[in-house]
């Protein structure tokens, strides 16, 4: 057996990941459920048979945690323009809307979480305020190329729009998760088709 044919070892660091991991997926389903500030440390440890010591070897604080559940969320379920591979912007946005219905777990987490940011001394405030202000630019970017393009429709702010897409996708998902006969990626498609004009056919 050569050394490429070799398994691979499972170490400490092995496990201390996989441990870590458990962590975050318990702790996305605790925020998820009863948010940041109803869910304990305990709630998290207890749900994988963690002391709440033990628990704190791998995240020193629930600010901590909480940073890791935000970036595990987004590792799943964020898209962007930098992911677009030159793929069409509306039929990244549409996708991605279907792709969440597939993890309402997740979803659920960002709804409470981010209406939970409004409130005082909130630990992931900065991240809701930097994370809206970063879409922002990219959808308006995007805009603007289209525009540029001649596909937007005339009058349509590209920074207005931007945020606007936003605000329809985080609402049409708060009432999917109160009534999941709701088409997300329909009401978004409708919207994104009222302000991007079809891309010209292509000649044969």
């Amino acid at each position: 057996m050569t050394s490429d044919q070799r398994p691979a070892k499972r170490g400490p660091y092995a496990k201390s990941a996989e441990r870590r991991r458990s962590i975050i997926e318990a702790a996305t389903e605790v925020f998820g459920s009863r948010g940041y500030k109803g869910g304990s440390l305990q709630d998290v440890a207890d749900r994988i048979g963690l002391s709440q010591t033990g628990l704190l070897h791998y995240f020193p604080s629930k600010r901590d945690l909480l940073v890791a559940v935000l970036r595990h969320r987004d590792e799943i379920t964020d898209t962007g323009p930098a992911e677009s591979s030159g793929r069409d912007f509306a039929a990244i946005l549409v996708d991605q809307a279907a792709f969440n219905e597939s993890v309402p777990g997740l979803i659920e987490l960002y709804t409470v979480l981010c209406g939970e940011s409004v409130t005082d001394d909130y630990p992931a405030r900065d991240y809701f305020v930097k994370r809206f202000d970063r879409v922002r630019r990219e959808y308006a970017e995007e805009l603007r190329t289209l525009a540029a393009a001649g596909r937007l429709r005339p009058g349509v702010d590209p920074a207005r729009a931007a945020a606007s897409i936003i605000a329809l996708w985080d609402g049409i998902q708060l009432q999917w998760l109160l009534d999941n006969s709701i088409d997300m990626a329909a009401c978004l498609r409708d919207y994104l088709d009222g302000i991007i004009l079809p891309a010209p056919a292509k000649e044969s």
